[in-house]
């Protein structure tokens, strides 16, 4: 079967969701579940991954566009046309494993701010597909890395959040003309 929400891995001059940046409420409040995944879940789905490709994205999830909704869209591959996305909907992490590791992050909520955040090398995750399937995969490297950033949005955490190094936390911010005082320190 092939998916209901395939959108071409391409820019568009006018994306049709606007990504909310750091300092905006809706990027702190948590997402509700998704009751049901029909047409209208299906077109949030479209317009996620549109204004991701758009913004150069990897990963989105709806309370970055203001839809505060448990629904994340996922694409490491995008320079492959034939790698579909992967839609999560309703996800949670049902087991960690591995080792705890640091790697360098950045969020399109938060432009140009790259610093490294500790997560688990591996999850496994149970969720629903863009037809309300139950689905349940194991994700390792980027892809699991991905996967916990976005669904950290569905609870109103973004990574800045998790950075251990204030200095650079600090400076990097102000460099892009973000505001530390917008940062809810997890550590």
């Amino acid at each position: 079967m092939s998916s209901q929400v395939l959108v071409e891995k391409k820019k568009l001059e006018h994306p049709p969701r606007d990504i909310r940046y750091l300092g905006d409420r809706d990027l702190r409040q948590s997402a509700k579940r998704v009751a049901q995944v029909d047409a209208d879940i299906r077109q949030l789905v479209r317009e996620m991954l549109q204004s991701m490709y758009t913004a150069d994205g990897i990963g989105l999830a709806a309370p970055q566009v203001g839809v505060h909704k448990q629904v994340i869209v996922v694409d490491c591959d995008l320079e492959n046309p034939a790698t579909p996305p992967l839609v999560l909907i309703n996800p949670v992490i049902k087991k960690f494993g591995g080792d705890e590791c640091t790697y360098q992050e950045g969020c399109l909520s938060i432009p140009g701010v790259y610093l490294d955040v500790k997560r688990p090398e591996i999850i496994e995750v149970a969720y629903k597909d863009e037809r309300g399937r139950p689905q349940k995969m194991t994700a390792n490297g980027i892809v699991s890395r991905c996967i916990q950033h976005e669904m950290d949005h569905l609870n109103g955490v973004l990574f800045v959040d998790r950075v251990e190094n204030h200095l650079a936390l600090t400076e990097e911010l102000a460099k892009q003309g973000f505001s530390t005082k917008d940062v809810k320190s997890m550590l």
